[in-house]
């Protein structure tokens, strides 16, 4: 049976951001996620966790200024010095909330830099956060996403990402593969899902148009979470959605795929 995280930076925004572990599990969840745990005491995090019985499932690195519109800094050749000292920021936070990974966001692709100064940068980058993730225990995960709702984005394809992952040779470095940002940049999602399955270490989900919650747009989720429980993924699916209404509403995707397979019911 999938595992499903609720990712708190998108759901249950009803409540502050540390009610949302409460209602997280409240609601049936297991497993959190969100963007980023540093404007908070690690402390402060790791007790919400304890208290709702919840896995800290993912963060990512820091991001740059995320206020001002960055979106990761791990392709900008004259932040590497920052993008460093931010991995040791994410092993601290990530170590004290028992999380055993951590996405890397490479950042929109910086004006006038060449091609290949890019590509040098976000690989020996991942080289560095890899080494030091894996002498932590973490796992270092790097995401595509789509370019039409972060417009030149650097890291957008499964092949792409997976080609530059090649080229940094670590063991330590694993596709976190968002469905919605896929459905958006290739397709093909079932297909792609099952040729790369042991690279993919984590999964978020979000229907399109719309980026609300599953049946809300052309995905078919059903067919999609049956499908990815038959190929023998063990991962969480972090649920990186905005709700169309309140969150609890619309979580009756979730109530019926897990009260079909409880009741041994095929989802489609």
């Amino acid at each position: 049976m999938p595992k499903f995280a609720a990712n708190l930076t998108m759901l249950f925004n009803e409540v502050d951001f540390l009610d949302r572990f409460k209602a997280a599990s409240q609601a049936g969840f297991q497993g959190v996620e969100y963007l980023f745990p540093y404007a908070y005491p690690k402390e402060q995090l790791s007790k919400r966790l304890a208290e709702n019985s919840l896995v800290q499932v993912l963060h990512n690195l820091p991001a740059g200024d995320w206020d001002a519109g960055e979106r990761g800094i791990a392709c900008h050749p004259d932040r590497v010095g920052e993008f460093q000292d931010g991995v040791g920021q994410a092993i601290e936070y990530a170590t004290a909330l028992g999380c055993g990974q951590v996405n890397c966001l490479a950042g929109i692709s910086p004006d006038g830099v060449d091609a290949d100064k890019l590509r040098q940068t976000f690989v020996s980058n991942l080289q560095f956060a890899a080494e030091k993730l894996q002498a932590a225990g973490i796992k270092l995960l790097a995401e595509p996403i789509n370019t039409r709702d972060i417009p030149g984005f650097y890291l957008h394809h499964t092949g792409q990402a997976l080609g530059l992952f090649d080229e940094v040779g670590s063991d330590n470095l694993f596709l976190q593969y968002d469905i919605y940002h896929m459905q958006i940049m290739e397709g093909d999602l079932a297909p792609t899902i099952q040729r790369h399955l042991d690279r993919i270490a984590h999964m978020q989900l979000a229907d399109n148009p719309g980026r609300h919650e599953p049946g809300t747009g052309e995905i078919n989720y059903n067919f999609l979470f049956e499908f990815i429980d038959q190929l023998g993924y063990d991962g969480w699916i972090g649920c990186e959605y905005k709700p169309k209404d309140e969150t609890e509403a619309g979580l009756s995707w979730l109530r019926e795929i897990h009260r079909r397979m409880n009741a041994g019911l095929a989802l489609y």
